[in-house]
């Protein structure tokens, strides 16, 4: 039957494509256009029908179109004003896709014709994917309920593309994650949080095609609903049975999101959805010598303004779509001030309260990015009880103190014992810190102890992009060595790094393959290498630090007293004092000890109930001989497999660099 609109038969209660009984409503918002379109597409790409939204309410533009079902290919077309000055870029001749899009038939690709000015445009159609009509899943479902207690961030091509046990055609799909050997590995190291980096169609920056390069990170999104085609070329429902699947293994899985800007970047960007839908609308403009310019709190060139109605309903239904009919069971908020951007950052801002309050959000794992580029956009501590916060400072202090740098012992107390000075107000614990010492933006840690400075000459940009400030070490020598000294003693570091994580108050999240001593020949800011430098190396996989990690993570969950989510206050708790820091001549820290800028070493006794751990740290080169508290004492754990914990008469020598967990003997 050939497809026909139904005259004043579209309905605005749904945005987006839905299938009905009559066909196909197509629904979307826009203040600023004059007339909205729906083009359909044949399978050769060819368009075959364009029709007029003919319903508007609230500014609700809709249509209802007969003869369409599942599988439909559209895009949209808007006309209005074209005023770039003044934000407006309505262009009929730009093929645009619907920002509620839920499957696309392929993957963004750059093209100067998505920008041409109006009056030389041509039609982009055959340049820009189309959204293919999908029927709702009617098997919803909701969160997982169980609160998070590994975090592991995993970029889905990077894990797979080499994996040995992924098959060929999978490698670099979110199918590769069902596979049984990846699912094992997870599960050995006891992670019941996977964290994929984003998932949602992106394009790449402007300037990477001519480099040769492309984006492998994916925070560059178009449609925030459609899984990239990349990563399920299939459809949708590669994501939906890839998070039945981790279910029934105990594993919740969170989506890194990217609701503070889109891959259209700046006013001379693609146009591609939002920019030529309604800019003025969807994006944050500020006047400047009476031009609208588009503000840039994000770096990318434009700023969602998440204090807009309309981009709050569009964050806040796909976050739902994520959850119900996708499976996931929390998100990551990439950039989260935006989110409370007013357009100063708000804590209490509607947007975000929305996402408090929301039945079904309410109950996800919520983790917020808690900074921007733009200004007061540092917000670390002050997004509230329902969600954790990623906790930089722990990172910066953590690694400042295994550096060697002077003056860091109290900061390493502060951050081991959770963070108080953060995350302790207003009904908040430990566990709403994520602690973390590597993630996808930065060194791994292989690298972190391996290269003094960055190595980015591969991104193309002369060294010039990428943190500069890393707080790491070489061990000696810049980069890769066969020296087996510094070799030894870079896996040392690597190793007392991880059991500080592992071993203090708070969520500990684990980069993907840093428990495999990974590389990325220094670079820091590896966003643009979708080959090798991110691709994990499984042949080069050091098993021992495998089980290393499997080890002491089952080691922290054996041991309540390093677990109990509560912040440490070293007063008296079910008849025990939770928290006792330790010099190593055998007695309590005093003022003094705090403040000697050369002290190394320090114990740190947590008692919890029955349980009770003494976790020693010692940066130094050379062992420390320790005196113990009153009891008999056995070896927990050593981060150092290679070194010798002895004891003798109420002492313990402590290995160089190394970190050492110590629980009563018997």
């Amino acid at each position: 039957m050939k497809p026909q609109l139904i005259p004043q038969g579209g309905s605005v209660a749904q945005l987006g494509a839905t299938i009905t009984a009559d066909g196909v409503n197509f629904a979307v918002y826009s203040e600023s256009a004059t007339r909205l379109f729906v083009s359909i597409f044949d399978e050769q790409d060819q368009e075959t029908d364009r029709f007029e939204l003919d319903v508007r309410a609230d500014n609700i533009w809709a249509g209802l179109v007969s003869g369409l079902g599942a599988g439909t290919r559209y895009g949209l077309r808007a006309d209005g004003p074209y005023d770039p000055d003044q934000g407006y870029f309505f262009d009929p001749m730009k093929l645009l896709v619907d920002p509620y899009a839920r499957r696309l038939d392929r993957v963004f690709v750059r093209s100067p014709r998505l920008r041409l000015d109006r009056a030389e445009a041509v039609d982009t159609a055959p340049l820009v994917p189309k959204a293919i009509v999908v029927g709702s899943n009617e098997d919803k479902v909701l969160p997982r309920k169980k609160a998070p207690s590994l975090f592991y961030e995993m970029n889905v091509r990077g894990y797979t593309m080499r994996h040995p046990s992924v098959q060929g055609p999978l490698r670099g799909t979110i199918a590769a994650l069902t596979t049984q050997r990846v699912i094992d590995h997870l599960k050995y190291i006891g992670v019941d949080t996977l964290q994929l980096m984003p998932t949602a169609a992106w394009i790449d920056e402007g300037h990477l095609p001519a480099l040769g390069l492309t984006n492998a990170w994916g925070y560059n999104p178009v449609a925030y609903s459609a899984v990239d085609p990349r990563l399920a070329p299939r459809g949708p429902h590669e994501l939906r049975n890839m998070t039945d699947l981790y279910r029934k293994n105990g594993i919740s899985v969170i989506l890194d999101v990217v609701y503070n800007h889109t891959g259209e970047g700046d006013s001379a960007g693609p146009m591609l959805s939002l920019m030529g839908l309604d800019a003025r609308t969807y994006y944050r403009f500020v006047e400047v010598d009476g031009k609208q310019v588009l503000v840039n709190d994000t770096g990318t060139g434009n700023t969602l303004q998440c204090d807009h109605p309309a981009v709050q309903r569009l964050v806040i239904d796909s976050l739902r779509y994520w959850v119900e009919e996708m499976g996931v069971s929390g998100f990551r908020f990439d950039l989260a001030t935006v989110l409370g951007r007013e357009p100063g950052f708000n804590p209490d801002a509607v947007m975000l309260e929305k996402i408090k309050s929301d039945p079904v959000l309410s109950q996800c794992i919520l983790v917020a990015e808690p900074w921007d580029p733009g200004p007061g956009g540092y917000a670390l501590g002050q997004f509230g009880k329902e969600f954790r916060e990623h906790n930089d400072t722990y990172r910066d202090e953590i690694r400042e103190f295994w550096r060697g740098d002077d003056g860091k012992i109290g900061a390493l107390a502060g951050k081991v014992s959770g963070s108080a000075e953060i995350f302790d107000h207003a009904g908040r614990k430990p566990s709403h810190g994520v602690n973390f010492l590597a993630v996808h933006d930065g060194f791994t840690l292989r690298d972190l102890v391996s290269y003094h400075d960055k190595h980015n000459e591969a991104n193309g940009e002369d060294n010039r992009d990428g943190h500069n400030n890393n707080a790491s070490w070489n061990c000696g020598v810049e980069g890769e060595t066969d020296d087996p000294a510094i070799v030894a003693g870079r896996k040392r570091d690597v190793r007392a790094l991880l059991a500080t994580l592992f071993l203090s108050r708070g969520l500990p999240l684990l980069q993907q393959g840093d428990e495999m001593f990974r590389t990325q020949q220094g670079n820091n800011n590896a966003y643009a290498q979708d080959n090798e430098i991110t691709w994990l190396d499984w042949e080069a996989a050091d098993g021992a630090l495998v089980d290393f990690v499997a080890a002491i993570n089952a080691f922290r969950h054996a041991h309540p007293a390093i677990t109990h989510d509560h912040f440490m206050s070293g007063q008296e708790r079910h008849g025990v004092r939770d928290v006792v820091w330790l010099h190593a001549d055998g007695r309590e820290m005093n003022e003094g000890d705090w403040n000697d800028s050369g002290a190394s070493a320090l114990g740190m006794l947590l008692r919890y109930k029955d349980d009770a751990v003494l976790v020693w740290f010692n940066r130094r080169i050379e062992p420390v001989v320790a005196h113990l508290p009153e009891g008999e004492w056995s070896l927990g754990i050593v981060s150092d497999d290679l070194g010798e914990v002895s004891f003798s008469e109420r002492t313990v020598v402590l290995p160089p660099r190394t970190v050492v967990a110590l629980v009563p003997a018997g």
